[in-house]
């Protein structure tokens, strides 16, 4: 099995990140882990994983601390872990061979919460058409596959990403210009125009508890929304392109 490098981001999580990496130890026991503490919190270790941290003076990005973590990486594929992913089984194997196709640059799991109810990691580009029909309830762009095989989908969220390294650098890795929101829709968005596909794979399934900050406080919808209009903006000559990748996902 290729080596992978795996970047996760603690903003004080420690609770989290203790419980992702009891996983690890029994899911991925090799592979190197990069633990970035974003904010200051005590330094963490675990005796039965390969573990480098390091500790920002300031707050960065999620895509700054993930590029940061995954610059240096040798390996051939490059995982962004959120911590409050859980893995009762072993994703890797379904993931690693989805991407044994030279075409798929990066491939997800099905996500679900701790109730059992899938997420919708899946979607299709944000367009303004695709916003007004969001808007006026007729279709929220999310995208369920309706069997087992591996699915291509336009994008797929940040939470767990398993991504070819040599298509994340191919492209510059995350734009690091989103602070918080839209950089993993970004990152799809410029694999797909670089001719790369993008892999749903439900056979493989994990858990994530999901925080939805954006629901609950006015500074983290403020993001979401100037993450949103930056995404529009940087894609608006590419409006139309989006539509004909959605339709044909």
């Amino acid at each position: 099995m290729p080596e992978i490098l795996i970047s996760v981001v603690s903003h004080q999580q420690g609770k989290l990140i203790e419980s992702l990496f009891k996983d690890l130890e029994q899911q991925a026991p090799t592979w190197p882990i990069h633990l970035t503490h974003n904010i200051p919190e005590p330094s963490m270790a675990h005796e039965g994983l390969t573990l480098t941290t390091s500790f920002n003076p300031h707050p960065k990005g999620f895509g700054a601390n993930h590029n940061a973590a995954l610059e240096p990486g040798r390996a051939e594929f490059f995982c962004i872990l959120n911590p409050d992913i859980r893995m009762p089984s072993n994703p890797f194997p379904v993931l690693i061979e989805a991407l044994r196709d030279p075409s798929v640059a990066l491939v997800a799991p099905r996500i679900v919460d701790r109730h059992d109810k899938v997420q919708d990691n899946a979607r299709q580009f944000p367009t303004l058409l695709g916003l007004l029909k969001k808007w006026l309830g007729l279709d929220d762009g999310r995208i369920v596959p309706s069997d087992s095989h591996p699915t291509p989908v336009p994008w797929v969220a940040g939470m767990f990403l398993l991504v070819r390294a040599e298509a994340f650098r191919a492209i510059g890795g995350f734009d690091e210009k989103f602070l918080l929101y839209y950089e993993d829709v970004d990152l799809c968005a410029r694999l797909r125009q670089a001719g790369w596909q993008i892999l749903l794979c439900p056979e493989a399934t994990v858990v994530h508890d999901a925080q939805r900050s954006s629901h609950k406080s006015w500074r983290y919808a403020r993001w979401h929304l100037t993450s949103l209009m930056r995404y529009l903006i940087k894609h608006r000559h590419l409006d139309r392109r989006m539509q004909q990748l959605n339709a044909g996902q």
